[in-house]
């Protein structure tokens, strides 16, 4: 996806965000914002349509550009976009005429025999199919490439793919150029060894385990108990976690008003899935330690940690590790907040004032 484009896409779906308290149909016939489902009908004309949604179908006539993140973006037979589309979505499929470039990301993205593309088409997929015509050039990234027999494309070709197939029917108006640099980033190489980001990471678990055991101490060994004790029912509550919060967060989003609390939760719950893995290392290396007759939370947190690092190195059993531990861990952590709120709901204060965080986790110091 060119720079450009990249860039327009990026401030369209910013300002989706900061439009979503008032989202909807911004003017006569355009839509700004976010929903689950945008149809442009055969009979309508949309001025543009900027947003989030999950499927966005033009039957009709948009006289602006498409700019859209979604699952499937589909501009059906008879329907026009005279602007540009610009989309990121899992499915985008082009059966009507564009009279700008289309430049889109996706799983796949079709142009169908019916489907017609002024300018140039910029696609970045796992599989591309184009059937129609595109009169511009075709610039694409992709595990497959097919042109079939009633492609026309009128320019350059130029792609990088595992896969391209072109039928005898197919019509390249320029040359066939494959170019391996499209799969690769823009601008430096600046890639980062991997036994770096390895040694970040233990640092940086290692530093937050630091301050939950100081901070939490009681509430960090309930934790690990929890893990110790009840291994299958940690990682079931794990996995239901892992499984459902990112469903209410989807669904929060495409509400509307629900979108900052959506990004919020985003954010809490990635800190909250770290802080589990992290109580996950702890919690197996206070096991190990177990077993040697001895109970040192500093030494099980450093044992943990290191253990679960270099093992996470070694093929397949480091991924099968490294899940086992989140889930235990997440599953863990739940319980251990399920049972601190059970414990003091009905505790509601303290000497006539509210219960601190170190209370409601059973962590009290004296002063």
């Amino acid at each position: 996806m060119r720079t450009d484009s990249r860039r327009r896409l990026a401030v369209a779906l910013a300002a989706v965000v900061v439009l979503a308290g008032t989202a909807g149909v911004a003017a006569a016939q355009s839509f700004q914002g976010a929903a689950e489902t945008v149809v442009v009908g055969p009979d309508e004309t949309y001025d543009s349509i900027e947003g989030i949604a999950g499927t966005v179908v033009v039957r009709g006539t948009v006289t602006g550009d498409v700019s859209a993140a979604a699952g499937t973006v589909h501009v059906a037979e008879g329907g026009t976009v005279q602007g540009d589309v610009e989309a990121a979505a899992g499915t985008v499929t082009i059966d009507g005429a564009v009279g700008g470039d289309v430049d889109t990301a996706g799983s796949t993205v079709t142009v169908g025999e019916t489907g017609s593309i002024a300018g140039d088409l910029t696609a970045g997929a796992t599989y591309l199919a184009i059937d129609g015509t595109v009169d511009g050039d075709l610039t694409a990234g992709a595990e497959r490439i097919v042109l079939g027999p009633e492609a026309s494309v009128g320019g350059t070709v130029r792609y990088d793919a595992e896969t391209f197939s072109r039928a005898p029917g197919a019509a390249v108006g320029g040359s066939v150029v494959q170019d391996e640099s499209l799969g690769q980033p823009a601008g430096p190489d600046l890639r980062i060894p991997g036994w770096l980001g390895a040694l970040y990471g233990l640092l940086a678990n290692l530093l937050l385990g630091v301050l939950l055991l100081a901070v939490f101490p009681a509430f960090s060994s309930r934790v690990a108990d929890g893990v110790v004790e009840r291994p299958l029912r940690s990682s079931g509550v794990g996995l239901a976690t892992l499984l459902v919060v990112p469903v209410v967060l989807v669904v929060l989003l495409v509400t509307i008003v629900g979108i900052p609390l959506s990004l919020v939760g985003a954010v809490a719950f990635a800190v909250t899935v770290w802080v589990a893995v992290v109580y996950g290392q702890y919690a197996l290396g206070a096991w190990a330690l177990s077993f040697a007759g001895r109970e040192n939370r500093w030494l099980a947190l450093v044992l943990g940690v290191v253990g679960v690092t270099v093992l996470g190195a070694v093929p397949v059993l480091g991924a099968l590790l490294d899940i086992a531990v989140l889930l235990l861990g997440l599953g863990a952590l739940v319980l251990a907040l399920r049972g601190a709120y059970d414990s003091r709901r009905g505790e509601g204060t303290r000497g006539g004032r509210q219960a601190t965080l170190e209370e409601a986790t059973g962590d009290t110091t004296a002063a």
